[in-house]
């Protein structure tokens, strides 16, 4: 059954996924964040399939945490869930991401649509100045900055290393960097086409103020903080 539930779930979002993307594409005159909140609606919308058909709910734990001010969110990657997720519990946001996401049919053309800040990994210094520029142009308009620290999905109960991307840009443009912890892998795998039933929990820490510290410190604090709380989670 569980088999079949994700299945469906595929399908659907398959079906589901393109229609979203015109709607993406026919938004482009309309403002940054007007846009971010039409295209938005696929992800309540897979929110609702993965509840409705996967029996798969959320959780969220310190939502009082989240700054009213545009912000930096850090957030722990185990699976699609998060990526989904956070465009219901935080405010209008752009990602960071790998810039061939941007290529992907349908997926990806949508995505662009978001005002994503899309990197080139390999270009080093040159991908950390982008971030930095771009990132306070986004924080300007008014949105979030969501970024994966550990740059990929690793499994649950694995930990990747650090990077300190997002710590420079809250030092830099001093806006409160937020650590998300979550437990999605656990039933949401990296990479996996099952789909468990049960609960997700994702916990928001106390928003990190910039003022006074360095990024190596800032980052410290996030990684700290997530995993500790990883741990903890159910």
């Amino acid at each position: 059954m569980i088999v079949l539930r994700s299945l469906i779930f595929l399908l659907l979002q398959i079906l589901i996924t393109p229609l979203f993307t015109l709607f993406a594409l026919l938004s482009f005159p309309l403002h940054p964040i007007t846009r971010y909140r039409i295209i938005s609606g696929w992800a309540l919308t897979m929110l609702w399939l993965l509840r409705m058909l996967c029996g798969i709910r959320m959780e969220v734990r310190g939502a009082e945490n989240i700054p009213k001010q545009p912000c930096i969110v850090l957030c722990k990657h185990q699976s699609a869930w998060e990526t989904i997720a956070l465009q219901k519990v935080f405010p209008p946001q752009v990602w960071v991401l790998k810039r061939e996401l941007l290529w992907l049919p349908f997926f990806g053309w949508g995505l662009a649509m978001t005002s994503p800040i899309a990197i080139k990994r390999s270009s080093g210094k040159e991908a950390i100045r982008q971030l930095l520029k771009q990132g306070r142009k986004r924080l300007q308009l008014g949105f979030c900055v969501v970024i994966f620290p550990e740059g990929t999905r690793i499994p649950y109960g694995q930990r990747g290393k650090y990077k300190i991307g997002g710590a420079l840009l809250g030092a830099h443009c001093g806006v409160p960097v937020v650590p998300v912890a979550h437990n999605a892998g656990r039933l949401w795998g990296r990479n996996a086409f099952i789909k468990r039933p049960g609960l997700i929990t994702m916990s928001i820490g106390a928003p990190i103020d910039p003022a006074g510290h360095k990024a190596e410190e800032i980052s410290r604090r996030v990684e700290d903080w997530i995993e500790t709380e990883v741990a903890r989670l159910p």
